[in-house]
């Protein structure tokens, strides 16, 4: 068997798996089976539809959002319209596999059937659209992955398959989200309050009905998920002071709104109901993402090992399909139904021809915590030493654990050791713990960081302590920026997307508004937070080579960020280098285009090799991206 070799391309060879849905009669499944074109620089999305008691399975090309009727006999889906820049809304028979096309919009969001297996809920979003400008009166002007917002509405249609006409239309502020709730429509949005959006943190919840909508919850913490059409499922908490703090689910039966998961602890990430009133949902749980079943008062356990489930749906009678990943494995399509079942084997002759290697975890005391550790181990004769790379996750409230990073793997076959920890602030633990970062960034969490690396080379001789690298996004990109200005460790680095000035990340980033003012603190033209935790103050203690990485469209941390961090080590002499990708927003690195991400991994491998493995002075572009392996 002919063995294939990690490298910057390795990604495109896998298939991802995303949207799964199962039909109300547990009969059918659908997701978007999305592949990496990187001859045509674009990605291809098809859904396939899996008949589940022969096996049979019929396929949608450039097609996504599956959505079964509630008979399950029918599917809508979307198809973009490249040369209008436009969303299409199709019908399929699943009996018949013919297709008409419904509607065609600027923007669809979603789409829900009502029960009456006719009416479709859609939503989309409009804007002024002028040719010339943009105008705003409202904050942020732009959010990531968005663009400016340039005076946008949510829109809700409510449309008949059937008849092929809207029937009612009726608009609310951005971010706005709906559902069905019998012949109601239930919609949240985000609370506004002197003038302004409270986006994330506080929701109005409206009833909509022949025209006439009604306000049933006011400045609530918490927005409303899914319906069985006599209860509703609510996630968030009934007011929030942080962000930062946990979601839980709640159910509302018309009255009262009654806690179902707050007595677990871990935060939740998606509720669902079936016809009989139970309630499944994800928990982020010390790295790994569990799926559970809240039957009354007892909890089921469908998935609770070293694994992230990535998405789930719920047919009436219970069964659940879901996509599962693990260290060494992309996501794939399981289904349970008392018994856990694997669905899908996209990835599999792929992976038998790739060395993997799996996490490795450990415990490791910091101050006053007991943290969560992992590792690869390279391949290493015995006797030599390998360099170390130090990978630092988003947020601050991401988290690492038991999923399928790409990058590791590919740096892990290249000779490094790959080294990830769950600081204080991370997901996956109790509230407390999420909160303990707030106002103190870049402190006891980066001694967490340093904690876990001591740990580690404990654990493994082998690794070389005189070639240790870090890297990250966003929040990542932010500690390593950090890491070189506070600590003579790390001996090359590579920033993506981070923040080096937290003034300007707060007036500047689409969230600064609010999630700046929480992680750093209030009045950030006072609190001397601002500076004391910017990297920028710092440079001058940078000894190490670095390299930084940035999307052009990123609203989340802006380019500012990185350029004025870079303008600065230059000024200073320092040997720092900067990449500008001209498209893409702050999911560059998975969302970008596939020729954009070979670049990126192409970037940061030869990076590291040059800087921790060879030595060498300097980063020539050309000679990189021509260099033939």
């Amino acid at each position: 068997m002919n063995n294939i070799e990690w490298d910057e391309n390795t990604f495109a060879k896998f298939s991802y798996l995303s949207d799964v849905r199962i039909s109300k009669d547990g009969k059918r499944v659908a997701y978007v089976l999305t592949k990496a074109n990187l001859k045509d620089n674009k990605y291809e999305n098809t859904i396939v539809v899996e008949e589940l008691e022969s096996g049979e399975r019929k396929y949608v090309e450039n097609a996504s959002m599956p959505r079964f009727s509630p008979s399950g006999a029918k599917l809508t889906f979307v198809r973009g319209n490249e040369e209008k820049k436009t969303s299409e809304l199709w019908l399929i028979d699943l009996r018949s596999m013919s297709a008409k096309k419904l509607m065609e919009v600027k923007n669809i969001l979603n789409v829900s059937w009502n029960e009456d297996d006719r009416r479709l809920l859609i939503t989309g979003f409009k804007r002024r659209e002028d040719e010339d400008f943009i105008f705003e009166y409202d904050v942020p002007v732009w959010f990531d992955n968005k663009g400016f917002f340039d005076g946008e509405k949510t829109t809700f249609w409510i449309y008949d398959s059937e008849g092929e006409e809207i029937l009612e239309e009726f608009t609310a502020e951005k971010f706005s989200s709906g559902l069905w709730h019998g012949d109601e429509v239930i919609y949240n949005v985000p609370h506004r309050e002197n003038g302004k959006l409270q986006f994330f943190k506080f929701y109005d919840i409206f009833r909509y009905k022949d025209g006439e909508s009604e306000k049933i919850f006011e400045k609530v913490s918490f927005a409303a998920i899914d319906s069985n059409g006599k209860d509703l499922l609510l996630i968030g908490k009934p007011k929030k002071e942080k962000l930062s703090e946990h979601d839980y689910l709640y159910i509302w039966d018309g009255e009262e709104v009654k806690p179902l998961t707050e007595r677990f602890i871990y935060n939740n990430w998606e509720g669902k109901f079936d016809a009989q009133g139970n309630v499944y949902f994800l928990s982020p749980r010390e790295g790994r993402v569990s799926l559970y079943k809240l039957s009354g008062e007892e909890l089921i356990s469908i998935v609770e090992e070293n694994a992230w489930v990535m998405g789930f749906d719920v047919s009436d009678d219970g069964k659940v399909v879901f996509l599962k990943q693990i260290d060494t494995m992309p996501s794939e399509a399981f289904i349970w139904d008392g018994e856990l079942k694997q669905l899908t084997d996209y990835n599999g002759p792929i992976l038998s021809k790739l060395k993997r290697r799996p996490i490795k975890h450990f415990r490791f005391k910091s101050l006053d915590l007991e943290l969560d550790g992992w590792y690869i181990k390279p391949d290493i004769k015995e006797g030599e030493k390998a360099p170390v790379i130090v990978f630092v996750h988003g947020g601050p409230k991401g988290m690492y654990g038991y999923y399928f990073k790409y990058e590791m793997q590919l740096l892990a076959d290249k000779g490094f050791y790959i080294v990830f920890v769950n600081p204080r602030g991370s997901n996956g633990y109790d509230e407390d713990f999420a909160l303990r970062v707030l106002e103190r960034t870049g402190l006891e969490d980066f001694q967490d960081i340093l904690r876990g690396i001591e740990e580690f080379f404990t654990l493994e001789p082998q690794a070389d302590k005189e070639r240790v690298g870090i890297t990250g996004i966003s929040y990542g990109g932010y500690m390593t920026n950090w890491a070189l200005t506070q600590s003579d460790l790390f001996k090359a680095g590579v920033s993506e997307n981070g923040i080096s000035y937290w003034l300007t990340s707060y007036a500047f980033s689409d969230i600064g508004l609010w999630f700046d003012k929480e992680v750093i603190g209030e009045n950030p033209l006072e609190n001397e937070n601002y500076k004391k935790l910017s990297p920028l103050f710092y440079a001058d203690r940078v000894k190490a080579p670095l390299l930084i990485i940035h999307s052009l469209e990123d609203y989340r941390c802006p380019l500012d960020q990185s350029v004025m961090f870079y303008h600065v080590l230059k000024d200073l002499g320092k040997e720092t280098y900067i990449a500008i990708f001209k498209k893409g927003a702050h999911g560059h690195s998975i969302r970008g285009s596939p020729r954009h991400r070979a670049k990126r991994y192409k970037l940061i491998m030869e990076f590291f090799e040059r800087k921790l493995v060879e030595g060498k002075e300097g980063f020539n572009v050309e000679e990189i991206l021509g260099k033939k392996e």
